[in-house]
């Protein structure tokens, strides 16, 4: 039980000393509105001095000292813990033959206390932070309970001052919180009387309309010099009307920041009225970025639907040539599919990206995939959307004819994919590209042109402004492709 209790009393005081720092109170300079209570009790009760004393883990601290110029004791040399202590009233009649104070320095000392009342000074959550008290040098009788009902009348006015100055000390560390917090998410508040045309803000105007804003934006007037003279009038014309009609204001328009430029704000507010006056208020955000990715999607979503033409009239195109080339309906299916793999296999790499460049090595990727006896060597390339189907339509071409006439036909043919781009500074700088088909046997040149090698050439050379050029050689077809270098390496 003695644990408990202990335990009990420390947790108590643990909490006391938090609330003493919650009132923000230890060791702030005198104030009137304290000193005037501490005189007024000393001269109500006809005594010499009146504290009022605060007491943390080590000393105790006048706040108010009437009659003593000390302003602060150590913790053991004072009576107030008693008070705290006792949780109530603490009264003696003869300091000098009390057990409680007799040995104090402030008994056998100079000021000579023979005399004490104190009353707690009562926080909001119930812990006593203190005491008022009155002390005299002589003996004298106790106080009546009338008395001591008066001092903790004083104590409950001191303390009433002391949670006024704990909220106003609270309400300005929460507005200066969201102060930082406006600066940090870039948001700014305002507020406007279109009476006067005076204009207020708070938060991250410094972002959002440049340095030196507080002077520009002190009337509404000064704020359209901020904005840009595209948006101007509309938006001048969208607060008169706001303004006219007391209905809510948004907008978003650009302003000419002096450091970072043309930027993007939203501005969203209503009235807030008190009696007849009526306050525009609201807040501004920087959405520069917002708008940039806006732009950036319906630039996406115009090249979607620009590639998504293409490739329609790309499939529409093989689908119609296919059919004359086609001996039967099931060579009809099998070499539209086999185009179609090959365009989606264009289509995986620009989805893979950013819908407009493809990798050479992704596209290659996706072609050993699809013809595993098909290997590759070049540097990496980012080829426009155009070039990579016009590719990938060749290579597929190249593939499923290997795999129907020539090295891919046997178990131990294969296929090397090579390809080279001049250094920078060459003149003509050409890209060049050798499809090599070895372990072919008995390999000859067709004797009609198929439609698949029209679509080569169409690809290569109609596309992209190259040659192609084929061989028919002992161990199989040898394909070189050359054409003015225009991609970059990824």
């Amino acid at each position: 039980m003695a644990d408990g209790g202990d335990e009990g009393a420390i947790e108590a005081e643990r909490l006391r000393l938090a609330t003493l720092r919650e009132y923000r109170i230890m060791d702030t300079p005198p104030e009137p509105a304290f000193d005037r209570v501490t005189r007024m009790v000393a001269e109500l009760f006809d005594m010499p001095i009146a504290l009022i004393s605060l007491v943390d883990d080590r000393r105790q601290w006048f706040k108010s000292a009437y009659g003593v110029e000390a302003r602060e004791t150590p913790r053991e040399y004072s009576f107030c813990p008693h008070v705290i202590a006792e949780d109530g009233p603490v009264m003696v009649t003869d300091a000098f033959g009390d057990p409680r104070s007799r040995d104090n320095p402030l008994v056998t000392g100079e000021l000579h206390i023979r005399f004490y009342a104190g009353v707690p000074l009562r926080a909001h959550n119930g812990a006593v932070l203190g005491s008022l008290c009155v002390l005299d040098r002589d003996e004298r009788a106790a106080l009546t309970d009338v008395d001591l009902a008066r001092l903790a009348d004083f104590a409950g006015i001191i303390m009433a001052e002391a949670d006024l100055r704990r909220i106003g000390a609270e309400r300005d560390e929460a507005r200066r919180s969201l102060e930082r917090a406006l600066d940090f998410s870039g948001i700014a508040t305002w507020q406007y009387d279109p009476r006067t045309d005076r204009l207020s803000t708070q938060g991250a105007g410094a972002e959002l309309w440049g340095s030196g804003f507080e002077t520009i934006l002190a009337t509404g007037n000064g704020f359209f010099d901020l904005v840009h003279p595209e948006d101007r009038a509309a938006l001048r014309i969208l607060l008169e009307e706001t303004v006219a009609n007391r209905t809510p204001y948004a907008a978003e328009y650009r302003v000419s920041n002096p450091e970072r430029g043309v930027r993007w704000n939203a501005v969203r507010g209503d009235w807030v009225v008190h009696a007849d006056d009526a306050m525009l208020t609201g807040v501004s955000i920087d959405i520069t970025e917002q708008k940039s990715r806006q732009e950036n999607a319906n630039l996406l979503m115009r090249e979607l639907h620009h590639r998504m033409r293409n490739l329609f009239a790309t499939v529409s195109a093989i689908i119609s040539l296919t059919r004359h080339a086609a001996r039967d309906v099931d060579d009809y299916v099998e070499r539209i599919s086999s185009r179609l793999d090959a365009l989606n296999r264009a289509q995986n790499v620009l989805l893979g990206a950013n819908f407009m460049t493809g990798s050479m090595h992704a596209l290659m990727r996706e072609v050993e995939a699809a013809f595993p006896r098909v290997r590759w060597s070049g540097p990496d390339l980012l080829l426009p959307e155009n070039a990579l189907v016009a590719m990938a339509l060749t290579f597929n071409e190249l593939a499923t004819n290997a795999v129907k006439h020539g090295a891919l036909t046997s178990e131990k043919g294969r296929v090397e994919v090579r390809w080279t781009q001049d250094p920078e500074g060459s003149e003509p700088r050409m890209f060049r590209l050798t499809w090599t088909e070895t372990g072919a046997s008995d390999v000859t040149a067709p004797e009609r042109t198929s439609f698949g090698t029209m679509l080569m050439e169409r690809s290569v050379r109609n596309n992209l402004g190259g040659t192609i050029a084929r061989h028919w050689k002992p161990g199989g077809l040898v394909v070189d492709i050359a054409m003015p270098a225009r991609w970059r390496e990824a």
